[in-house]
């Protein structure tokens, strides 16, 4: 097996994240940003392919579990967008506006949909037969967002699933928050991706919401980047909307409600930036629009004989239900390999007169940049083995990379100096809003994520920064 090591086409990520980037959506064509409006870019057809698989698997966790799509309106009414106070302290500021015609009430661009679906929720919920009811959509969002933009980061129109459901009880509720989150857990390990999961706390909750659970991602410069949420609701929405459903014993009750938000856009940039590498894009299988690409090397007199045998192998590939292509064009052979290696397909197969003469193929396995050559009728095996282990494999690099990020302190000086090296920090927490300020005041924009529910953490001594007692162990990291 031999390791390749052409010229790389990109800086190195950790240290020049911000460039790389850039580069990588530009000559992978995923976005394209000469749409000249602030935070709207144009999703390419590579980017697109991508997120439709995010989608589909998130899709499918969604529906296996009882949900059905639905798809409402891009307005809101304002009147609907006001109903619930916290809720409109937290996104009136970032509401795009339409201003309504004569007689007509000002309508919102969705800024997220809790005030679309409950007043018809109103509607459809009468008895606990109506229950539980559980929709999401797949769909655009918009807020105005006010500081700089970057996309599929940070933007003023992104992608996402939402799901909205309500419930006879509490109880019934917090098993949804529960099952959202084993079904983005389950999501992001095919991804390949190295996530914690976090409580936020009580003043970085979704406006309106009683709880708030997110999956925060780590970013090549050690930023975290928020890639999905699920909220417990409580009955804070189906109040001032009135949705009331008639229980068993025949009293009058409010339902328990919860929504889902993972964020198509940013799972996209969280699987870029985890696996890509100074040349281009890398991704697992579950993801990549094109899994294997075939590559003929042509010699005269054998161009049929080459091509004919591509066919026959994108054809065996295709029976193991492979998304699979033959590049016959006219590009040297050097010049695709550059191409499918910056777009990030996981294996590419070169077939030459060399291989048909020994009834061999080569192989090249783009995550770990190795070539080598095959018998022919192990073609299938080799492919099935290398689907496993290059997600194994991307997804023990992105899980060695947190866990090296991640540091443990005692005191404030101890968590400075840990920001000053990018570190993702677990310590003491007093649970004080005025404590989580200073953090952020002592390290340049370090944010308390919440206390990790992934794992359990026990309190080992009083808070890290003020010494007051703990009542909890958080992550605290600086944010896009």
């Amino acid at each position: 097996m031999v390791l390749l090591q052409p010229e790389k086409a990109f800086p190195d990520k950790e240290k020049n994240f911000s460039e790389w980037y850039s580069l990588i959506l530009e000559r992978a064509e995923l976005v394209d940003i000469r749409y000249n409006v602030k935070g709207f870019v144009v999703y390419r057809p590579n980017l697109m392919r991508l997120i439709n698989l995010i989608r589909d698997e998130l899709e499918k966790g969604l529906t296996e579990t009882g949900h059905q799509p639905v798809l409402f309106p891009l307005v809101i009414p304002m009147s609907y967008l006001r109903k619930e106070e916290e809720h409109i302290t937290g996104f009136e500021a970032e509401v795009f506006k339409i201003r309504g015609e004569e007689g007509e009430e000002d309508l919102a661009l969705r800024p997220t949909s809790e005030t679309a679906f409950y007043p018809m929720y109103s509607l459809w919920i009468h008895s606990y037969r109506d229950l539980p009811l559980k929709l999401f959509q797949t769909v655009t969002v918009y807020r105005k967002e006010t500081k700089a933009t970057r996309p599929l980061i940070r933007g003023r129109e992104f992608l996402w699933i939402e799901a909205h459901d309500a419930f006879p009880s509490e109880e019934d509720a917090l098993k949804q928050v529960s099952e959202d989150i084993r079904i983005t857990r389950n999501a992001l390990e095919k991804f390949g991706l190295a996530f914690i999961v976090v409580e936020r706390e009580e003043w970085d909750k979704f406006p309106g919401a009683e709880k708030t659970f997110a999956f925060d991602c780590i970013m090549p410069e050690g930023k975290v980047l928020q890639i999905a949420t699920t909220h417990y609701l409580g009955t804070k929405f189906s109040i001032p909307f009135e949705i009331i459903f008639l229980d068993k014993d025949g009293s009058k009750k409010y339902v328990h409600q919860t929504c889902f938000g993972p964020g198509l856009s940013r799972m996209a940039a969280a699987v870029i930036s985890t696996h890509g590498d100074e040349y281009g894009l890398v991704l697992p299988f579950e993801v990549a629009p094109t899994q294997v690409v075939i590559v003929p090397i042509p010699k005269e007199g054998f161009e049929e004989k080459v091509l004919e045998k591509c066919f026959e192998v994108e054809k065996r590939l295709k029976r193991l239900n492979l998304r699979v292509k033959v590049d016959d064009s006219e590009d040297r052979p050097g010049s695709k390999f550059y191409k499918w290696e910056l777009f990030g397909v996981p294996v590419r197969v070169e077939v030459g007169v060399k291989e048909l003469e020994e009834k061999k193929l080569t192989l090249f396995r783009r995550d770990l940049r190795k070539r080598w050559t095959i018998e022919d009728s192990l073609l299938e095996q080799e492919i099935t083995y290398l689907k496993d282990d290059i997600l194994k494999v991307l997804r023990r690099k992105a899980y060695e990379r947190l866990e090296g990020a991640l540091v443990r302190i005692n005191c404030r000086d101890e968590g400075i100096e840990a920001s000053k090296n990018g570190k993702i920090i677990l310590m003491n927490f007093c649970g004080r809003k005025e404590c989580s300020e200073k953090i952020r005041e002592d390290t340049g924009g370090y944010e308390v994520r919440g206390r990790r529910v992934d794992v359990e953490e026990k309190v080992w001594g009083p808070c890290a920064w003020c010494g007051r007692s703990a009542e909890k162990v958080v992550v605290i990291a600086k944010s896009f």
